[in-house]
């Protein structure tokens, strides 16, 4: 029997995202997958349409201000990339990896529709930002509205955004979280001292000098370890000069995701403090939360509601009362050995129930069910964009 063609659009650099990776191998036994996006061929894709590395992904400023949305669009320059590599191409069915690729993946016109994913609350992205969010806002919703809106299909990060999306726009997306694969650790006793340790991107906006003070200001035996991709060079940087002085926190090199759990694994508490700066950031449920129990760790969080749901619900650590230094540092003196190897163990009684191989499998129901419902031969009801 032969494969439905299914076509995964990402203007991203696939074969290094993580979210993006985990749909075409979730797919690859089952569809005959092609990957439109940066960078090279996802190593479990049929085939892959490259965009030209330093093709601009972003809309022309002066067409937004003239709230000219339609030309913004589709004279992106990856938008059009992309539309030359499909050229007569026709899917089967299409995932469009955020509100950008949407359009595209419609003018494909797939035989069985379209099934967007949204990582992020697009309109609100940089809402904290009044230039970025006067100018790029409206365009956002006008691409919700006029394009995403006509998916047959949906999956979003979490659930505060699935209800952003249902309130302003009437699709009320599913939820697929950022979860790691299963990974088979033993959950290990506390250290002395306690190793804390964060993973993730170093930029300015995730306020990781919080997270840097509380630990210089804390009275207990710590130590904190950060293992951060240079996103803003300049900003790591300033981070290695605050701490090199210090004992207790040090600055490395990010590690590659294949090793991360084992790194992880040697350490006790897994933080993530991400202050509420943006929509984003307060309905955060990022995947560094899944990687911390996947590697067996205690995790110490803010008062982030998604993140507190799955800390409360499966008794993963502990949640500070706020998202300053002195919030954190107080959360981290409270911490007993005791406790922390109890939060362990509970990550490993977890693990397993949230791998992502279960997440999976409502990207796998949500594209079957759009093929199964389209008989063969006929083209499920769609217009061109």
């Amino acid at each position: 029997m032969t494969k439905p063609d299914l076509m995964i659009i990402s203007f991203s650099p696939i074969a290094s995202d993580a979210r993006v990776l985990k749909q075409v191998r979730a797919f690859a036994p089952t569809y005959r997958v092609t990957t439109v996006g940066y960078g090279p061929r996802p190593e479990a894709a049929h085939a892959h349409l490259r965009i030209a590395d330093g093709t601009p992904n972003r809309p022309f400023g002066p067409y937004l201000r003239l709230r000219a949305y339609r030309m913004a669009y589709w004279l992106m320059p990856s938008v059009r990339a992309a539309l030359r590599l499909i050229g007569s191409r026709r899917p089967d069915v299409v995932i469009a990896n955020d509100v950008e690729a949407v359009g595209v993946a419609l003018a494909a016109r797939p035989r069985c529709g379209v099934h967007a994913d949204l990582h992020e609350y697009s309109p609100y992205l940089h809402q904290e930002i009044p230039a970025w969010h006067r100018l790029q806002t409206p365009y956002l919703n006008w691409l919700c509205s006029k394009y995403v809106a006509r998916a047959r299909s949906f999956t979003t990060v979490s659930g505060g955004l699935a209800a952003e999306y249902e309130k302003n726009f009437g699709f009320a997306p599913a939820v697929v979280t950022n979860a790691a694969p299963y990974q088979d650790l033993a959950a290990t006793p506390a250290s002395s001292p306690l190793r804390l340790v964060h993973s993730g991107v170093g930029m300015r906006d995730r306020h990781l000098d919080v997270m840097v003070q509380a630990v210089l200001d804390a009275t207990s035996d710590v130590t904190l370890d950060l293992y951060l991709v240079p996103n803003e060079p300049a900003y790591v940087q300033d981070l290695r000069k605050r701490t090199q002085a210090s004992a207790r926190v040090t600055v490395h090199d990010p590690v590659a995701y294949k090793d991360l759990a084992a790194t992880l694994h040697q350490y006790d508490v897994g933080v993530h403090l991400l202050p509420p700066v943006n929509f984003n950031n307060a309905w955060a449920l990022p995947n560094k939360l899944f990687d911390y129990v996947q590697s067996r760790l205690a995790v110490l969080i803010g008062p982030s509601p998604e993140m507190a749901r799955y800390v409360n619900d499966y008794g993963l650590g502990v949640i500070a009362d706020g998202f300053t230094a002195r919030d954190l540092a107080t959360a981290i003196d409270a911490l007993t050995p005791e406790a922390v190897t109890a939060y362990k163990r509970a990550a490993g009684r977890a693990a397993r129930e949230l791998s992502s191989a279960n997440q999976e499998q409502i990207w796998v129901s949500a594209v079957n069910g759009l093929v199964d419902q389209v008989p063969s031969g006929r083209t499920a009801e769609t217009e061109r964009p």
